[in-house]
Order: C-alpha cells, then sequence, then structure tokens
C-alpha cells in the first residue's frame, strides 16, 4: 500500500516536471518580437551598482558612454556600495562626458539589501522616466541599449535581457555558460506564458512610475537579492504593465563565469535565497513541487535497493523525462539567443545540476553566502 502510494507521487511529480516544461518550450514560441526601429521618447537612466570592481569599471565605462544611441536621451549612474579596492579612485577619474555621474551610498541606507540600496539611491538621483540597470562586470555591445528598448512601448512596463556567460576554454565553465542559459531560457518562456519568475539584474529597463507604483524596494530591503525578479513579479502582480523579454541577440549582455566551485554555489545560493519571498503562494507551492522532483531523482533509486525494483522504473521514466523534454527546451531556446556549440555538456551537466540545485536550494532558504567580499546574512 505505501509503496503504491510512493510510486504514484513519483510519477506525478514527473508528469508535473514535464508539463511545466512543456509551458516553457510553449511559451518560447509566444514571445513578442521587437518594434523595428522603435526607440522610446522618453529619457533613459542606466545605473550601474558596483563594488570593488577595479579589473572591470573603466571598460564598462566606455562601453556605456559609447552607446550608438542619441547622447542626450540617457544618462549613465554609477554608484558605489561601499568598495574598498580603488574602483571609485579610477572612474573618478576618466569620466569626461556630462551624462556620466557616480555616487557613493549613503551610510545610513540598509545594511542589509547592498545591491538595492545602490540601484535605490540611482534611481532617487536618476532623470529618466525609463530605468535600465546593469552590472559593472558585465560587457555591452554598442548596439545593446538601442535593441534593448526596442521591445519598450507604451503598455510595457519591464523588460527582461539575456544574458550570456563568455565563452570558456576549461569544462567547468563550459557548464556553467549551459547551465546559466538554461535559467535565461526558462525566464523568457515564463514571460512568453504570462507567468514571469525569473530574471537577471544584470540586464533589465522598467519604468520609473512601474517601479514607484509598486513602492520600490520597500517591501524586500530587508533581503540582499530580489531587485530583479521580486520587482519584475510586483510589477505584474499590481500593475496593468506587460511584461516582455527582449528576444534578440544585439540585446545580450555578457558576463564572465565563476572562477571556482565555492563561487558557484554562493552565487546561486544567493539567488535562491529570494524563493521564499516570492508573493504568490501559488507559484512558491510549484517552486515546491519542482524542488520535490529533484529530491526523488535521488531518493527513487535508493528505494529501488530497499524496497521494491518498481522504483528503478519509475526512476527511469522521471529521468527519461527530465533528459528529453529540457534538451528539446535547451535546444530551442539556444537556437533563438545563443550558439548552439554551447550545449555539448548537456549530460555531465544534467547529472550534477541534480545535487547542486537541492543543496544550493536548501542552503539558499537557511544559510548565509559570500558576495562581492562581504559574509551576507540571509
Amino acid at each position: 500500500m505505501i509503496e503504491n502510494i510512493f510510486l504514484t507521487i513519483f510519477l506525478l511529480l514527473a508528469f508535473y516536471y514535464g508539463f511545466f516544461l512543456i509551458k516553457i518550450y510553449l511559451g518560447l514560441n509566444k514571445l513578442p518580437q521587437s518594434l523595428v526601429n522603435n526607440t522610446p521618447s522618453e529619457f533613459i537612466s542606466i545605473i550601474v551598482p558596483f563594488r570593488n570592481e577595479a579589473k572591470n569599471i573603466l571598460t564598462t565605462l566606455s562601453n556605456l558612454s559609447n552607446q550608438n544611441y542619441p547622447p542626450g536621451k540617457y544618462e549613465i549612474i554609477f554608484v558605489d556600495d561601499s568598495s574598498t579596492d580603488n574602483s571609485l579612485h579610477l572612474l573618478e577619474h576618466a569620466i569626461r562626458k556630462e551624462n556620466v555621474s557616480v555616487f557613493s551610498v549613503p551610510k545610513e541606507y540598509s545594511i542589509n539589501a547592498h545591491k538595492k540600496r545602490a540601484i535605490r539611491f540611482g534611481i532617487e538621483k536618476s532623470r529618466g522616466e525609463i530605468i535600465v540597470t546593469t552590472d559593472a562586470d558585465c560587457i555591452h555591445s554598442k548596439d545593446w541599449l538601442k535593441n534593448l528598448l526596442k521591445f519598450m512601448d507604451g503598455e510595457t512596463g519591464f523588460i527582461s535581457g539575456p544574458v550570456e556567460f563568455i565563452e570558456s576554454s576549461n569544462y567547468f565553465g563550459k557548464m556553467q555558460r549551459l547551465e546559466f542559459a538554461g535559467l535565461v531560457i526558462t525566464g523568457a518562456g515564463l514571460i512568453g506564458t504570462g507567468k514571469p519568475i525569473i530574471c537577471n539584474a544584470a540586464n533589465i529597463a522598467y519604468r520609473k512610475k512601474a517601479f514607484l507604483d509598486v513602492g520600490g524596494f520597500t517591501y524586500q530591503m530587508s533581503l540582499s537579492s530580489g531587485d530583479d525578479e521580486l520587482l519584475m513579479q510586483k510589477i505584474h502582480s499590481d500593475t496593468g504593465y506587460k511584461i516582455k523579454f527582449a528576444l534578440d541577440k544585439n540585446a545580450i549582455v555578457l558576463t564572465t563565469t565563476n572562477p571556482t566551485l565555492k563561487d558557484f554555489y554562493h552565487q546561486r545560493k544567493r539567488w535562491a535565497s529570494k524563493g521564499l519571498f516570492y508573493g504568490d503562494n501559488l507559484l512558491l507551492l510549484k517552486l515546491i513541487i519542482i524542488f520535490l522532483f529533484y529530491l526523488s531523482l535521488i531518493i527513487q533509486p535508493l528505494l529501488g535497493f530497499i524496497l521494491s525494483a518498481k522504483f528503478f522504473l519509475t526512476f527511469l521514466f522521471s529521468v527519461l523525462v527530465k533528459i528529453s523534454i529540457e534538451y528539446s527546451v535547451l535546444k530551442k531556446g539556444i537556437g533563438l539567443l545563443f550558439d548552439l556549440k554551447m550545449i555539448k555538456p548537456f549530460f555531465i551537466t544534467e547529472t550534477l545540476q541534480i545535487p547542486y540545485i537541492l543543496v544550493s536550494g536548501f542552503m539558499g532558504m537557511f544559510g548565509n553566502f559570500v558576495w562581492k567580499d562581504r559574509k551576507i546574512r540571509r
């Protein structure tokens, strides 16, 4: 009796996960194309929070200052979040254009929400009606801003842009590149379904009015993360604005992979830490079910040895569902945005993904993590 109950639960989890993946695949087909030659009439403010980015900050300044976009229609605001290196000094002595400014976060701002407090301070200093945020360690093509904002029209309140890891020569970097592409593709597909959940603050744009209408970051200033996904979800649920994904290879922002397994772990742990603070209880339930599916991939073979060989059959079915549909989704999304060669380490990445999701997901809910040389309390 108990054996049959567990077998049924495992099958239901597999069917649910397969259905979830199919929705993402279909959502990719529903993503709107950009409006040709559409340039918003509103003034744009690009906000770049940074901490200890001495090796990247001047490249970022150069890339953003030389965008193929009318110089009089955008400004760049760098916000220093208590850097301990000379990145602030380098930046202050390199600024040559009137539309570039740099500020430091006041000490009285929230202690926990490091990145959000920098973005919030930048928004307070901004003149733009449309806010664009990116990271100081990213690489931007000269047509990035133009192609990202092609998706902004009067009905749109938030745009999630694509982010890609730079191609790596080592296998760990290649696996990170594929796994990260999977996150971007998942976020894009979910936006296509009308259920935006995932995005990345390295490449987003939103209306300042929408930001203010939902109370800015007020509801999440106790969290160290969430300046992207939680804001997008709030704009989706509390306003009438549309959420879009910038389905354009020319709107991609590039960034580097994590150099060590420890850095990778802490990054993913930080991202997972905001999951319990999603405002939609139904969404939270769905994420828990997906987590349980991954957990079942560990439990099923164990029960196969302990209780019955039937659990090996449900395990095989679960793995086939996961691998076959995930491969189809990845191939579809990578074909739309990235280089299909990045799918090569698929099978080893699939295998290692299971324990990593379980560990980072669990520890993200209960543990602390390190970010930008700071130990962050969840």
